[in-house]
């Protein structure tokens, strides 16, 4: 069996539970990331475009809004899950009572170091 994490710390009062990161998968050799987020009341994560990766996001707890150009605003509950496809341009924003949300996605891989490509010429 694999890991397990229980989550009900993150969940207690999104209201108070501050802003950022919560929660992170971390085991070596994963092939995913997961991480469980914090967007305060009234706070927004501002549009951006994910273009490398297809994201999977699940709202834990609090309320907020799921904006992408050219669409109907989505509702966001305990409970919502939006597949976000890879080039998807989006935006979030917390309602009154926070946003707790957990996003998971293939893993990019690590930077590596090593000697520059050949140069053509």
């Amino acid at each position: 069996m694999g890991v397990h994490h229980d989550l009900s710390e993150v969940l207690t009062d999104p209201a108070s539970a501050g802003h950022g990161v919560a929660w992170r998968l971390a085991e070596p050799g994963r092939q995913l990331d997961a991480n469980a987020l914090n967007l305060a009341p009234g706070r927004r994560i501002d549009t951006h475009t994910e273009g490398d990766l297809d994201v999977l996001l699940v709202v834990l707890a609090g309320a907020g809004t799921l904006t992408s150009p050219g669409e109907e605003p989505l509702a966001l509950a305990p409970g919502t899950l939006a597949w976000l496809p890879k080039g998807t341009t989006r935006a979030l924003a917390a309602g009154d009572q926070g946003l707790v949300y957990l996003t998971v996605h293939r893993r990019r891989p690590g930077m590596r170091i090593g000697p520059p490509p050949p140069v053509s010429g």
